[in-house]
């Protein structure tokens, strides 16, 4: 089992610290219902910084494959994760303004003197991950290929420009 990582979301902003490493798909406890393999993991860096307005940011960055479930096939699908946030710390939930709220293009983490790096590596995969994953080119269990080809709209097209 790996060290447990927890930072100091203050001072690690502040000091422009950066963070690398790498997390195993076992380790991410909340994923591993989702994951038809707890095989493989993912490689992050989290990078600290100051804000224009004097205020913190955190630049996350998660790279990495996970193997999920494909809902229409069942099958394992190889699912590539890539993720790039930027969060803005603030002191606390109650110093937004329901503007910053409702501003779906920024993100605002609350500054935490133990910051628990999985967890927050956890979360922004869960962010990141499709509600119902699937290949691009798959047939439902117990249908076949040329089943799947064949469009039922295809009579249509086919009737499309006779006289009657």
């Amino acid at each position: 089992m790996s060290r447990r990582v927890v930072i100091d979301s203050r001072s690690f902003a502040s000091d422009g610290a950066s963070l690398r490493g790498e997390l195993p798909a076992v380790a991410l406890t909340r994923l591993l219902d989702l994951l038809t393999s707890a095989s493989g993991g993912v490689q992050y860096r989290i990078t600290g910084r100051s804000a224009d307005l004097g205020g913190s940011q955190l630049l996350v960055e998660v790279d990495g494959t996970l193997s999920l479930c494909c809902q229409r096939c069942l099958e394992t699908i190889e699912y590539p994760i890539q993720v790039r946030s930027l969060l803005e710390f603030v002191d606390s939930d109650d110093d937004l303004t329901q503007e910053e709220l409702e501003d779906d293009s920024r993100d605002f983490l609350p500054h935490q003197k133990d910051l628990d790096v999985a967890a927050l590596i956890e979360d922004e995969i869960l962010l990141a991950l499709p509600t119902a994953p699937r290949h691009d080119d798959c047939v439902l269990p117990g249908a076949s290929r040329e089943s799947a080809i064949a469009s039922p709209f295809s009579v249509l097209a086919s009737l499309h420009g006779k006289p009657q």
